[in-house]
């Protein structure tokens, strides 16, 4: 089955020409080599993407017939993506709460205090590890 397809059919790309332009872009691997959207793909391979600013990285376990159901996806592929890509996210998202609109003045001292806050509490994360 072709890479594009696969993708697709198991519910990572919402459409077929969404894989092609990530294809083209050289977004996409399989087993270490840059992938063509026209690439073959077969058990066992493994496919490395960044999608939501996570790298993602599938083995390939079977070849669906067609787009299955989201609880049906396991099947197909195994995903080993590393848990702490996720956790990047996670603080992605949580810095994006204290992020401010353009036009609103500089940081009160509140807001001063609060960002300290937040930077110390990173670095004695990093210190304990």
């Amino acid at each position: 089955m072709r890479i594009d397809k696969y993708l697709w059919c198991v519910r990572y790309y919402k459409t077929r020409n969404m894989v092609t332009e990530a294809c083209k872009k050289n977004h996409i691997t399989v087993n270490g080599l840059v992938a063509k959207p026209s690439k073959e793909v077969f058990p066992t391979d493994k496919i490395t993407f960044r999608k939501d600013q996570i790298t993602q990285i599938i083995t390939v376990l079977d070849i669906p017939e067609n787009r299955v159901g989201a609880k049906l996806v396991d099947i197909y592929r195994r995903n080993d993506t590393p848990a702490e890509a996720y956790q990047h996210l996670e603080l992605l998202k949580l810095s994006k709460e204290h992020y401010r609109k353009n036009g609103t003045g500089r940081p009160t001292k509140k807001d001063r205090r609060d960002i300290d806050e937040f930077g110390n509490e990173i670095k004695d994360d990093e210190n304990t590890d």
